[in-house]
């Protein structure tokens, strides 16, 4: 079922999600070559519990890391580990955060050092393709405006949308309904109301969109082995627009 979020659990989501954008800022200098992704995860926690908030994803389903960590061909739930940053790496870092029994969510993508131009057009386009999203935000929209928008824009700039992978509601759940797919047919699925939360997230790859899961059961990677990217803002749907939580 979806919700209608409540004044008072808007400010709450809105709490969380700052928490969750405070804490990507706050990792944003150490993202360099030879940390490691356990390092990035010890960071994260600490900051989180220190914001009086925890880490959504400890535990999630069984989850072992505080934050998601993919690396280059990682698509999505990277764990947390001794492997070192290389410089010429993208990373992934999807991060939740539960204030007061409300969750915030957001991914964002980041260079290593210096890059190539590959994964430069990649990140810059997979962001620009989560606003594309986001601009159709407002009630009365569908879901699949949503997904039309980001995928229309993706196959313009030759990426591969990941299909199996999709957005989502969030409240005092992490994954609630509606699912929010990246690609759509506009002016169908779900209608968007005034209060409803929900968490975009573009998956784009810069070759095939197929994907495989590791044999840990957790980490989804590109079959070509080319470069991931993710980008990901939880918003409250308003009467003529959105308001991104986990943003400044």
């Amino acid at each position: 079922m979806i919700t209608i979020k409540s004044e008072r659990e808007i400010a709450l989501l809105r709490q969380a999600g700052k928490i969750v954008y405070k804490t990507h800022q706050y990792l944003k200098p150490f993202i360099k070559e030879g940390i490691t992704t356990l390092e990035l995860d010890h960071l994260a926690e600490e900051f989180i519990r220190g914001q009086d908030a925890t880490p959504s994803f400890k535990g999630y389903n069984g989850f072992p890391g505080s934050i998601c960590t993919s690396i280059n061909d990682e698509v999505v739930h990277g764990i947390p580990s001794n492997r070192k940053l290389k410089n010429g790496d993208i990373i992934s870092i999807d991060i939740g955060a539960c204030y007061k029994g409300y969750h915030g969510d957001s991914a964002w993508t980041y260079a290593v050092g210096k890059i190539d131009e590959e994964k430069k057009y990649l990140m810059e386009h997979t962001e620009k393709a989560l606003y594309q999203g986001l601009e159709m935000i407002k009630a009365g929209c569908r879901v699949g405006d949503i997904g039309y928008a980001v995928e229309t824009y993706a196959q313009k700039h030759q990426l591969g949308v990941v299909l199996e992978l999709c957005g989502h509601g969030v409240g005092t759940n992490l994954h609630e309904s509606p699912d929010v797919p990246n690609y759509g047919v506009a002016k169908t699925g779900p209608r968007l109301k005034e209060g409803m939360v929900i968490a975009v997230e573009p998956m784009l790859n810069i070759g095939s969109p197929d994907i495989y899961m590791l044999d840990n059961d957790w980490t989804i990677v590109t079959e070509d082995s080319r470069p991931s990217a993710h980008y990901e803002h939880t918003v409250v749907v308003t009467h003529d627009g959105y308001e991104i939580l986990t943003g400044e």
